[in-house]
């Protein structure tokens, strides 16, 4: 029995669609195994507890310092390296919606001619015009799973931009708070020197007026001389390294360094102090990190991205089916003919019908290539459990050194108050004539050096505090609820092109496919 050629096409093309969606080639995605410690070295230490429940991320709160919050919110909103991963978010949106499109067919094109053509034939008929018009399409079927794979690819790799932006987020509010609080640690050792200046400065009168009576000799003057030009000498230095971190902060914010004087010491909440933390720091078990750590989470999205490119792979391997189509109109002007009769019932054709392509003797490039992409796929889980290793190390780190640091500020502490003590007996025996200047010199030096380090000790524990806080995940989550462009950005971007939702959508899903 002949069957008709659209029972013929309808038969073919429901064969093919279900025995296209049959197949999957290549691994499906599992998380890689990873070493992960039961319990961490310092949990017992009384600095640290145990959260009963999800307590806040915003962890700069803890500190207590608006400014700090503030800016904290203006990077979070003005950052430009955020911006940029934002952005690729956008991308990655874009190049999903792409290769979601290759489901469906892949080539549809409407074309269409008119041209003349010349003959040595009769002078009547030498010359005559052509014209046609016609419609084609070609829709490769994904018998084996290899569009699929490329939309699973393109979802995993949305996946990572996503954990991209937030350990950008994570770096940066780290950032602002690391670079805020070595800001207020040299303006708090700078007070110091100068407050030390000005004790050295009359320490030096005393020695002064004792000269000129002549009490002491002139070596006393030179060693206090000497003394007080050594402390001043150490402020410039500090001063020039307080503006570094100022303009760091300034490209942090994205802002000039010349507007930072706004953000800092023209805010009516502004102060000198060191940020601290005055509570015990809550720490998750070790397990928690693989959900909280954004790198950890775009480390495993890259896996699964990759896993599915195997199966692209793999389906070359295999041959290929399409179901073509192709239908159109073709007129001519020789003799009685005319091209106004293109839409006639003559000049219609068409054509439908299954075709294969298999890639044989490709002298294993095609499976050298399934190599290359599992080759590509160990690397990157390779990579995966040395992110989770680095992690466990960056929060062990953190940890200990706010023990042990912790532990040296309780003994520069005990030091300062002996220096003070110390100071002041020896002034007064000099005074009395029990002892030479060097002893006042010996106890004014130690006094002046312990105050300094006690300083930079308060900004390094701080700043332990917001490793430790970046090293457990946190500081991400400030953006949930919120757009990944600015307004502004967007309106940009919707003026050049036609963006769809793709802009506005806050929603961490896959985009429609247009």
């Amino acid at each position: 029995m002949k069957l008709k050629p659209i029972t013929l096409f309808f038969l073919t093309t429901a064969l093919l669609l279900v025995l296209g969606g049959c197949t999957m080639l290549g691994p499906e995605h599992q998380t890689p195994d990873a070493q992960i410690p039961e319990t961490w070295s310092e949990q017992e230490s009384e600095l640290f507890q145990k959260p009963s429940q999800e307590e806040s991320i915003l962890w700069w709160k803890r500190f207590n310092d608006p400014v700090l919050n503030m800016l904290v919110q203006t990077a979070y909103k003005q950052n430009l390296s955020l911006l940029s991963a934002g952005l690729r978010i956008m991308e990655a949106r874009a190049q999903l919606g792409l290769v979601q499109g290759y489901l469906y067919p892949q080539s549809q094109a409407m074309d269409g001619d008119l041209f003349t053509i010349g003959t040595s034939g009769p002078a009547a008929d030498r010359y005559y015009n052509v014209t046609s018009l016609g419609f084609d399409a070609a829709w490769e079927m994904d018998f084996w799973g290899k569009f699929r794979r490329s939309i699973e690819s393109a979802d995993a790799n949305l996946q990572s931009t996503m954990a991209e932006y937030d350990d950008v987020l994570v770096s940066l509010t780290a950032e602002v708070a690391r670079t805020y609080i070595n800001i207020r640690t040299y303006q708090e050792r700078i007070r110091l020197a100068g407050k030390n200046v000005e004790l050295q400065r009359k320490g030096q009168q005393l020695v002064q007026d004792q000269f000129d009576a002549g009490i002491v000799t002139e070596l006393d003057l030179l060693q206090a001389q000497t003394l007080l030009s050594s402390t001043q000498a150490t402020i410039p230095n500090m001063q020039g390294v307080l503006l570094n971190y100022r303009h760091s902060l300034a490209v942090l914010l994205g802002i000039l360094p010349e507007d930072i004087h706004t953000y800092l010491a023209g805010n009516p909440d502004s102060t000198t102090a060191i940020p601290t933390v005055d509570k015990e720091i809550a720490v998750n078990i070790p397990a928690e990190l693989l959900r909280r750590r954004p790198d950890i989470r775009k480390a495993e999205m890259q896996t699964a991205a990759q896993s599915s490119q195997i199966g692209i792979a793999r389906a070359e391997l295999y041959p290929s089916f399409t179901l073509f189509g192709s239908l159109g109109w073709s007129a001519n002007d020789m003799g009685d003919n005319s091209l106004g009769d293109i839409f006639s019932g003559n000049s219609f054709s068409f054509s439908f019908g299954p075709a294969f392509k298999w890639n044989l003797f490709n002298y294993g490039r095609l499976k050298n290539q399934v190599r290359i992409q599992d080759a590509r796929l160990q690397q990157l889980i390779t990579g995966y459990q040395q992110t989770v290793l680095d992690a466990a190390r960056e929060v062990e780190d953190s940890m200990t050194g706010l023990v042990y640091a912790h532990q040296q500020a309780a003994f520069l502490r005990q030091g300062i108050d002996s220096s003070r003590k110390s100071l002041d007996l020896s002034m007064l025996q000099y005074e009395e004539g029990f002892v030479d200047y060097q002893r006042v010199l010996d106890s004014t030096r130690a006094v002046t050096q312990k105050q300094d380090q006690y300083a930079a000790l308060q900004g390094q524990i701080s700043t332990t505090v917001v490793s430790l806080y970046k090293a457990l995940g946190g500081g991400w989550q400030i953006r949930e609820g919120n757009e990944y462009l600015p307004e502004n950005v967007k309106k940009q971007m919707e003026e050049r092109t036609d963006w769809g939702t793709l802009l506005n959508s806050s929603v961490d899903t896959a985009p429609e496919a247009e």
